[in-house]
């Protein structure tokens, strides 16, 4: 990361809206390009590695998997070292225990790597780091109140401090929204006379209610955690997994209503009825360090920002702010990589970003993970949505390859390549991967029809 003003300049001052991972990786970017950078948050941001009002989802289990460490690798050299040098867990994506179906998949080492650490410690280490950098600067406790305009061109954006209420406009070269799903940029579009994108909408009443335990070194069997992932068969699921030298944290999940209770009994009780036993084994008598908090999430959302043929320049909209995943898929922090990434590419070439163009680029970089978790979503025959016979086919494939994956650790890599949104879905389709997974998964319907076990499951405490 430079230490001096940026070589290639394409503008004075760009601001970037949400100090949370996609702003905090825009940031990041534009400052090698932009002699000043601000991130405006109404949080205060620094130095802060818990959860936090503006962002009560930081609470719960969160996977950085695949391509997004990745890329956060590049852009902060010496990632991994200052992770696990603050205690904070990395491993290989594939060696985790994983179950789908309530199947155990079979380990493979996949050189991908994930970090399992709270989001607020990680995005604090991101946060310093960018901070650190000399043209960045962060205005805290600041309310964002509109944007300001000059012909089609943003020009800058009207700002009021929480603490003094005082009102400010900060004029920009270029403006960055990464607010998030709260994002008020369709309003301040329409109210700018642009049309607002359409939005699409996958409800799947996900909840997730979260607790910490202190650790013990025999609860995980020397794996980074254990991920009994929900099925129509299993619909209640958790994430459980280390995030400290002395903590781990576990998030239940339920869908369409199904609650997961913040009560430290029904919490327990819930535990006792995932349909893998490692779990509540490890955590019955085990010391919680924090009272169970829920997170609901109501449905999965894109705003389809490519599709708008009017858009004012020097605006740009990234992260959640575009496209809200249902988080068990762990997609949205590497989505945001992806899409700063593609930023960074527009950088390169010398000129400011063109927004129409970078959005076109950003709608590409959705639509791969938002097909994998809304047709994931669908295979609950409860979740409202059109079927056709594209979904319902990759669906019954998808479940011979993780019925698979728990004979052959071979094609256990290869769907954590495509779960980590490192390779594209069309490579499970590759003609010798097909025969392993038919000759592998060929007896399938006939164990789930006789209700014998269809996959090793293996309880390790």
């Amino acid at each position: 990361m430079p230490a001096t003003a940026p070589a290639t300049t394409v503008g004075q001052r760009a601001v970037v809206l949400g100090g949370s991972i996609a702003g905090t990786l825009a940031a990041r970017v534009l400052a090698d390009h932009y002699r000043e950078v601000v991130v405006v948050d109404r949080d205060e941001v620094l130095g802060v590695d818990q959860p936090r009002r503006g962002a009560p989802h930081t609470a719960h289990a969160h996977g950085l998997h695949g391509r997004g460490f990745l890329i956060l690798a590049e852009l902060f050299p010496g990632l991994r070292a200052d992770l696990q040098a603050r205690g904070v867990p990395v491993g290989d994506l594939g060696e985790m225990r994983w179950y789908f179906d309530a199947r155990r998949l079979e380990p493979a080492r996949t050189g991908l790597l994930s970090s399992t650490g709270q989001r607020p410690v990680i995005e604090e280490y991101l946060r310093s780091r960018v901070a650190g950098m000399p043209n960045v600067s962060y205005r805290q406790r600041t309310e964002l109140t509109g944007l300001r305009a000059t012909a089609d061109r943003i020009s800058g954006v009207a700002l009021r401090d929480a603490r003094t209420g005082r009102e400010s406009v900060l004029d920009a070269d270029l403006v960055v929204d990464a607010t998030g799903r709260g994002s008020r940029t369709p309003v301040w579009l329409e109210q700018l006379g642009y049309d607002r994108p359409v939005e699409e909408r996958m409800k799947i009443g996900l909840a997730y209610t979260t607790r910490l335990y202190r650790k013990r070194p025999e609860m995980f069997g020397g794996t980074q955690s254990i991920n009994p992932v929900a099925s129509p068969a299993h619909p209640r699921g958790a994430f459980f997994g280390q995030v400290g030298p002395d903590e781990c944290i576990l998030s239940l999940t339920g869908i369409l209503g199904d609650q997961p209770p913040a009560d430290p009994d029904g919490f327990l009780d819930y535990v006792r009825s995932l349909p893998v036993p490692e779990i509540y084994q490890a955590v019955r008598d085990a010391e919680p360090l924090t009272d169970p908090v829920t997170f609901t999430f109501p449905a999965s959302l894109r705003r389809r920002y490519e599709r708008l043929t009017r858009f004012p320049d020097r605006l740009l909209v990234l992260g959640d702010a575009v496209c809200s995943f249902n988080p068990v898929y762990g997609q949205g922090m590497t989505v945001a990589a992806m899409e700063v990434m593609a930023l960074r590419r527009l950088l390169l070439r010398g000129a400011p970003p063109d927004a129409r163009r970078f959005l076109r680029d950003v709608g590409r970089i959705v639509d791969v993970p938002w097909q994998i978790s809304t047709s994931g979503d669908l295979e609950f025959p409860q979740v409202s949505g059109n079927r056709p016979a594209s979904v319902r086919i990759g669906n019954a494939y998808m479940a011979r390859v993780q019925y698979a994956a728990t004979r052959d650790p071979a094609v256990t890599a290869a769907f954590m390549r495509v779960a980590g949104l490192v390779d594209p879905p069309g490579t499970l389709l590759r003609p010798g991967l097909v025969r392993r997974v038919l000759r592998l998964s060929r007896d399938m319907r006939s164990r789930r029809a006789t209700g014998a076990p269809t996959g090793r499951v293996t309880a390790s405490i």
